[in-house]
């Protein structure tokens, strides 16, 4: 029983594969056209479909707003019923259907054309009554859908959504959308976050561990309990940085040392502690300490120390 089930899991995931894997194949001078067309355009980009279709046709909706081409959703079954009303001169239409056949696909695009808009048919029939209506045609053909009756829509609604994504991206690179606008538009949750969040907005609330070079072993030890980030900043009187002290400095230190009495910070720092500047996005400090493993880094501006950020900053937010 169990194996059946693994094998009828592995042929549907085989079998969607290749239809997404069949449609390179597609992405020829037609897509290039729609691609255009749709960047030409002065208007919006609505997006249609009916059944299964519809849901692939939010997502693509809800991809190219996210990526800086302004989408709406409009379901054909409504749109003959006053929601038609949302379309406007200059939008570019585009029609999701498998067979190009259904009812109200007909329907959708005798008014569309009426209308004058550009009429893009992304459909797995050429032969069909939407394809040979659009103006552009992005074929999404599927040899067979993951349903074992080849019935329900699986393959086919895939490579629909793929290829939504692949008109989402090229939209995006010929726009120039950048990192910055991508933020804008994702302010909320962790992916937000990863793209907004700066070094100054976490370290701020943070103790601010520091001692002179010619501080005594019991003033590091303390400084380093009471501000409870693992270190102890080593900075010369106008607050340069000079080093710092980590736990596992101390450590070492005291394996090496017997006469304790005796030792003071510009002893035991290490030199060239890893720093960032505050403005830096958050994610970019993550980098820093994956880089070398390490858990803290130092802020500093101008050469002038301002304090910690440890990685538990990080996480806390949700950064990692």
């Amino acid at each position: 029983m169990k194996s059946s089930i693994i094998e009828t899991g592995l042929k549907a995931v085989r079998t969607e594969a290749g239809a997404v894997e069949g449609l390179a194949a597609f992405i020829d001078a037609s897509f290039e056209r729609a691609v255009l067309a749709i960047r030409e355009s002065k208007g919006r980009i609505v997006v249609s479909g009916v059944g299964k279709t519809a849901i692939v046709a939010q997502k693509i909706v809800a991809t190219l707003n996210s990526t800086g081409s302004p989408a709406l959703f409009m379901h054909a079954a409504d749109a003959i019923h006053g929601d038609l009303g949302m379309v406007q001169k200059d939008d570019v239409v585009i029609l999701l259907s498998k067979s190009g056949e259904s009812p109200e696909i007909k329907v959708l695009v005798s008014f569309i054309k009426n209308f004058g808009n550009k009429l893009i048919g992304m459909v797995g029939n050429t032969e069909s009554f939407l394809a040979k209506q659009s103006d552009i045609v992005l074929n999404t053909t599927v040899s067979e859908e993951a349903c074992p009756n080849n019935l329900a829509p699986t393959s086919s609604t895939t490579a629909q959504m793929v290829m939504g994504d692949a008109l989402a991206i090229c939209l995006m690179e010929l726009n120039g959308f950048s990192g910055s606008e991508f933020a804008k538009y994702h302010p909320g949750g962790n992916l937000g976050k990863r793209l907004y969040l700066r070094v100054e907005d976490l370290y701020a609330a943070n103790a601010k561990p520091k001692v002179l070079a010619d501080a005594t072993l019991k003033q590091v030890i303390v400084e380093i309990t009471e501000k409870r980030l693992g270190v102890a900043v080593v900075v010369e009187k106008d607050d340069t940085v000079s080093g710092i002290i980590t736990d596992g400095d101390l450590r070492r230190m005291l394996e090496k040392t017997d006469h304790l009495e005796k030792v003071l910070a510009k002893d035991i720092l290490s030199p060239h502690p890893k720093t960032i500047q505050p403005e830096k996005l958050a994610v970019e400090a993550l980098e820093i300490m994956r880089k070398h493993d390490i858990s803290q880094l130092v802020v500093e501006k101008d050469g002038k120390y301002l304090g910690v950020l440890h990685l538990h900053d990080l996480i806390k937010e949700g950064i990692i």
